[in-house]
């Protein structure tokens, strides 16, 4: 299958993009009505809610407020810890570099690419259009800046100019006289007018007007769109900043003035600000800009890859700026509620419109009613009064005249008006109970501490709490899934583009970040941990954190104890009851604690007992409460006896406190029990151990004995056994003689 040249890639892209422009264009109306019933204003409710001459126009806010109730504790939950995101190993020897990655893109890359002001647009946007778009990408952009430098010497005027972003645009040079040790003297002075062009790069994170988003609508995800980017409207200026060439950028035609769906959603979002489309000059004209993410086989493989498609406009050959191969679609839809197999989900106006609409009428009506018991409509007897203006039209102190004879009773009357306004107010009340059941929102919900719904018991108030919390807190968990790959996707394009280490300024210390061998592929956890509920009650979590922990180290010691609590958990868990307070600077009160200090602090410390050590240190303290026990039985007693004399009244009390003496006397006398039996044991077996060795004394002093008269034997056989040979050779020789 042979490749696609550029007008057949332009044709298909332009087939897509315009069914996504239908889909957009189709769901921009009702995006302009939950945007005007969340603004609430009168004249734009008129196509919505109509309302008669002369009646009440007033228009019940409800969509505002419950958007209002529950995007605080949201964002608070969210946006208010100091971690919005940590990043978890994935191989062995990753946990330095997750933690150094959480650090880095938490306290550096979001708030230098103003992440969290992106993210609460995106929400916010999710809670009132049904769906918020982030958009992440690295930016390199080109500034111009002109500055003037006087007085500089010849050093200092040679580096400056000797950059190659700096152009010389003025240059004078002049002598001064300076005053010198050695006297005046004459130097050399420079006046020079430079104009530098600075190129920067840097990752940036955006939230994408819903009216200039472009999706299939055959899609359900992001990833399974063939098309899907941003349409907008640029200056040709911020084009040629984005690095585009001039020419090019000047030849394209200028986008047309005249209004379409997405001006006239622009301007409903935006209707406090006026548009002026007669630009100055040339680089201020406004051009029609498609940034396009598209899958489409232009190899002709048989397998559509990811493209991004730049067009600057119109989508035509000749506008197409850029035409990449693309590794990831770095957009992300946030929502709320989610729709099963839909990419929209569901938004606040969706469930309260119609409620919205409702409180609408009958407000106006209550009105209305209280208007005519304010105002009554007079009832006059023509040709009774003379000044019937002063009827139609009552001022204070204008009389009514009327003809002679004519009662004035009769003459001058007013309708009766039944005043039915009040019967209203139990039906609103209905209205916003069954607000807080489509939506979950209530004052519980949005942080109002529960002990303020009066007239409640505490078991009702909780539950109220309760069920408003757990909604928000599916909003809140599916906005953080929904939040996963938008820092994924800013790990990946820090790993990407930073090519140097880096050395910034962190909780009061530099620290050196090099993302170069960082993991792109690990796995992101959004915190959500603290701020579904009230602040009281996320102060009082970590306070039984922190209490559980100091109990932990208290009954194991530091040596064991650290193993299960560390200086660090100790320093997270009172940070984030710092934080849950409502005080953000937590290095005012907090300092970070040093792993090195800490860890030349413990070698310094003895070392832990041995176990047979410990064996007896335990014995001691067991002979040291043993003896407290003995002394608190004693005082007991004395206590018994001196309440033998209280009144009767407090006969109860006694008994109690005679039985728990009983109790522990029985106890202590067990103890001596088993006391008395291990010490029985231990004589006992030092009584054997004493026979045994008797015993083996005694045998050793009889086998010595044995010993003593086995050799005095065998020195007594020998004697006789030469004594024997001494006689047989005396014999011999008497023979020998005798012959």
């Amino acid at each position: 299958m042979p490749d696609l040249n550029e007008t057949e890639l332009c044709g298909i892209v332009e087939s897509l993009v315009k069914d996504a422009e239908r889909y957009r264009d189709s769901r921009s109306a009702e995006r302009i009505k939950a945007m005007t019933f969340f603004d609430g204003d009168a004249k734009e409710m008129q196509a919505y809610i109509p309302a008669d001459e002369g009646r009440s126009k007033v228009v019940s806010r409800d969509v505002r407020a419950a958007v209002k109730k529950v995007l605080p504790s949201i964002c608070r939950t969210i946006l208010g810890n100091d971690e919005i995101v940590e990043y978890q190993p994935v191989g062995e020897g990753d946990e330095d570099k997750a933690n150094q990655a959480s650090d880095y893109i938490n306290h550096v890359v979001l708030p230098e690419c103003k992440g969290r002001q992106a993210i609460e647009d995106a929400i916010n946007d999710a809670l009132r259009l049904r769906n918020g778009i982030l958009k992440w990408w690295q930016c390199e952009t080109v500034d111009v800046k002109v500055s003037l430098h006087t007085g500089l010497d010849e050093m200092s005027f040679a580096q400056l100019v000797a950059a190659e972003d700096v152009d010389v645009l003025a240059h004078t040079q002049r002598t001064e006289t300076i005053d010198t040790p050695q006297g005046p003297q004459s130097v050399g002075a420079h006046d020079v007018k430079i104009r530098r062009r600075i190129t920067t790069g840097r990752p940036r994170l955006a939230a994408i007007a819903p009216e200039n988003w472009l999706i299939h609508p055959d899609a359900i995800s992001l990833e399974d769109s063939p098309v899907l980017g941003e349409n907008c409207r640029l200056r040709r200026s911020e084009l040629v900043k984005m690095g585009y060439d001039r020419d090019r950028i000047w030849a394209i035609a200028a986008a047309s003035s005249g209004p379409g769906e997405q001006e006239a959603e622009a301007d409903t979002r935006r209707r406090d600000s006026e548009r002026d489309r007669a630009a100055p000059q040339r680089a201020l004209e406004e051009i029609d800009y498609y940034d396009l993410l598209v899958r489409i086989d232009q190899d002709g493989d048989g397998i559509a890859e990811l493209r991004r498609m730049v067009f600057a406009g119109g989508i035509k050959p000749e506008c197409l700026l850029e035409n990449t191969e693309w590794d990831e679609i770095n957009y992300a839809d946030i929502v709320s509620e989610r729709r099963p197999h839909q990419w929209e989900g569901n938004s606040v106006p969706d469930d309260v419109m119609e409620i919205q609409t409702v409180k609408t009428v009958l407000l106006r009506q209550t009105l209305d009613n209280l208007y005519w018991q304010n105002n009554l409509q007079p009832i006059g007897q023509r040709g009774a009064i003379e000044n019937p203006e002063a009827v139609m039209n009552p001022s204070f102190g204008l009389p009514i005249w009327t003809n002679q004879g004519v009662d004035v009773r009769a003459a001058v009357g007013y309708s009766a008006v039944p005043m039915v306004a009040d019967k209203s107010f139990a039906m609103l009340a209905y209205l916003d109970a069954e607000l807080t059941d489509r939506t979950g929102i209530s004052d519980a919900a949005s942080g109002l501490a529960p002990d303020a719904l009066q007239n409640m018991t505490a078991r009702a108030t909780a539950l109220v709490e309760q069920a408003g919390i757990g909604q928000t807190e599916m909003m809140v968990r599916t906005i953080a899934n929904s939040l996963a790959p938008v820092f994924g996707g800013l790990l990946k394009l820090i790993i990407q583009h930073q090519d140097r280490p880096r050395t910034v300024r962190l909780r009061d210390r530099w620290v050196t970040f090099d993302p170069r061998t960082w993991n792109a592929d690990m796995d992101v956890v959004v915190n959500v941990g603290l701020g579904a509920g009230t602040r009281e009650r996320d102060m009082m979590a970590m306070q039984q954190v922190i209490g559980l922990q100091e109990r932990i180290l208290a009954s194991m010691g530091p040596a064991v104890g650290m193993n299960y609590v560390t200086p660090q958990n100790l320093y997270n868990a009172m940070a984030q009851l710092i934080e849950a307070s409502g005080l953000r600077s937590v290095n005012l009160y907090l300092s970070q604690p040093d792993p090195q200090a800490i860890q030349q602090a413990l070698q310094g410390q003895p070392e832990p007992p041995s176990p047979d050590e410990a064996k007896m240190q335990a014995a001691m303290a067991l002979e040291d409460k043993r003896g407290q026990i003995k002394l608190q039985i004693e005082q007991a007693r004395a206590a018994a006896k001196a309440m033998e004399y209280d009144k009767k009244m407090q006969a109860d009390a006694l008994r109690e406190r005679e039985q728990r003496d009983a109790d522990l006397e029985t106890n202590l006398a067990e103890m001596e029990r088993e006391a008395l039996t291990d010490r029985q044991k231990i004589d006992a077996d030092l009584a054997a151990t004493r026979l045994r060795q008797e015993t083996e004394r005694e045998w050793m002093a009889i086998e010595a004995h044995l010993l003593d008269r086995k050799l005095a034997a065998e020195s007594r056989r020998q004697a006789m056994h030469l004594a024997g040979h001494a006689l047989q050779g005396d014999n011999k020789d008497r023979s020998g003689h005798n012959g």
